[in-house]
């Protein structure tokens, strides 16, 4: 057994064999119509022209026949059977020669002399009525001449029956197909040679296309590629332009984390590693100290502790894709109770005022643990960055699609410059205040993949110094 791959590439055919196929077709499919139609006009003609011939010469041999009296003479007049068989040698046929009693009194052939003829042409011809017909499967064409009386009253005396075979014309027929053969091979080898050229031409862009971006795929991202020959190669172009962009972002924004990720996980080691040396170098020191250093230590391995696991919480999320949910019926109201509930004592050392506004009551299809993590975030960030003795209010409302919790407060604010970067992992406004209020500026992140891992979407509104609003949309029922 093959593998798939193999099959895959064994019916894979390139653009430019594809394009010279077309033109190949294109081309010589007049020729192959062309080369039949215009054999068989030529044939035809051939035939139509012998034909008409054969029948004049016949009508000058009736009148000769009619003014000499041949059907009724005796002997016969040696100057016109004489002519006769010539003219029947010259068509390569037979002419035979029925007087009134259908009785044949001539033959070129000699074989049916004094036998009778009543065929249908021939009674039909003493009626007036000439026939030319053509056997195409005998190869030979048949006439019927009448030859009229020398009297007044031009009666019919006789019939002239007239064959003649076509085979010269069809041989001649045939080394035209044949000379016709040869130039329709050429005429392809033509096309062919034109076709090759054509693709070439027609495949340089993209040729130059794929070299560009070989070289971005050997790393030299930096140079731009650049296709203007096409419409399509100018689409798509700018489709990969757009992506290397986008590429470009991603990797630096990887290089921005691990860089960030190292610097945060090694803050807090530096100051547990200064405050540790610091006791290892005192001598005698007071007990009092020590608690007071142990104690920053214990805060700065829960810092890195909740940094770490904010950091697994994200690879997870980013592994799982919204893969790994479990969804089930939820009522937001009391969720959001909880929360508030469970971050009362945090608002109450800063003299905070939490509010909720329930508009009306709201179930759906959620994660209650990821979507408790996401807004406990939005209200603890609410509470930490306000002012003291301020308020955060937290609403929820809906309607027929979707339900919409809103956390707006009177914090300090968010900058515009910097609004649209605050859900980038480790982003800090403001880094000295966040290191002060514990933060890990993953926060943020978390709470959008979470939203977005429910199909919902998160929208910010802030104005430095008056406050920060967060709303959150998420629909009612999850479709997978």
């Amino acid at each position: 057994m093959f593998p798939l791959k193999f099959f895959k590439m064994k019916h894979t055919i390139s653009l430019r064999a594809t394009l010279i196929l077309a033109f190949l077709l294109i081309g010589s499919i007049p020729v192959f119509i062309q080369s039949p139609v215009m054999l068989g006009s030529y044939k035809q003609n051939l035939i139509d022209s012998r034909m008409q011939d054969i029948q004049n010469q016949c009508w000058i041999l009736s009148n000769k026949m009619t003014r000499s009296g041949y059907l009724t003479s005796e002997p016969k007049d040696p100057l016109l059977d004489n002519e006769m068989s010539v003219k029947a040698d010259m068509f390569n046929g037979r002419i035979v020669i029925v007087n009134r009693s259908f009785r044949i009194i001539r033959d070129t052939f000699s074989l049916s002399l004094g036998k009778i003829n009543v065929s249908e042409e021939v009674i039909r011809c003493f009626g007036g009525e000439n026939s030319n017909k053509y056997n195409s499967e005998k190869r030979y064409s048949a006439l019927t001449i009448p030859i009229y009386s020398n009297s007044q009253d031009k009666e019919i005396d006789g019939v002239m029956i007239v064959t003649a075979s076509t085979e010269d014309l069809l041989n001649r027929v045939s080394q035209v197909s044949e000379k016709g053969s040869l130039l329709n091979i050429m005429i392809i080898s033509i096309l062919a040679i034109i076709a090759v050229i054509l693709a070439k031409l027609v495949m340089k862009p993209f040729r130059d296309l794929q070299r560009l971006l070989n070289r971005a795929s050997e790393g030299n991202m930096d140079e731009p590629i650049s296709s203007h020959a096409y419409k399509e190669t100018m689409e798509i172009t700018d489709s990969i332009n757009q992506t290397l962009k986008k590429l470009k972002a991603v990797d630096q924004s990887r290089e921005e984390f691990v860089s960030n990720v190292s610097h945060e996980l090694k803050t807090p080691i530096t100051s547990i590693r200064v405050l540790a040396d610091s006791l290892i170098g005192m001598e005698d020191a007071p007990v009092e100290l020590y608690r007071e250093f142990m104690g920053d230590i214990s805060v700065e391995i829960e810092r890195e502790s909740k940094i770490i696991d904010d950091l697994l919480a994200l690879v997870r999320m980013d592994k799982t894709s919204g893969g790994n949910l479990n969804i089930a019926q939820v009522n937001i109201n009391g969720l959001l109770e909880l929360i508030l509930k469970r971050l009362r004592p945090i608002a109450g050392k800063r003299n905070v005022e939490l509010i909720f506004e329930s508009i009306r009551e709201v179930t759906a299809d959620v994660d209650e643990m990821k979507l408790s993590l996401a807004l406990s975030n939005l209200v603890e960030n609410a509470i930490k960055y306000n002012i003291e003795s301020g308020w955060v209010r937290v609403t929820l409302d809906a309607d027929h699609k979707f339900f919409y919790v809103k956390v707006a407060d009177s914090g300090i604010g968010i900058p515009e410059e910097f609004q649209e970067h605050v859900f980038e992992r480790f982003y800090r406004v403001d880094k000295a205040r966040s290191r002060e209020t514990g933060g890990t500026g993953l926060g943020l992140s978390i709470t959008k993949k979470i939203i977005l891992m429910h199909q919902g979407a998160l929208k910010l509104q802030s104005k430095d110094g008056e406050g920060t609003t967060f709303t959150v949309r998420i629909p009612l029922t999850y479709i997978s």
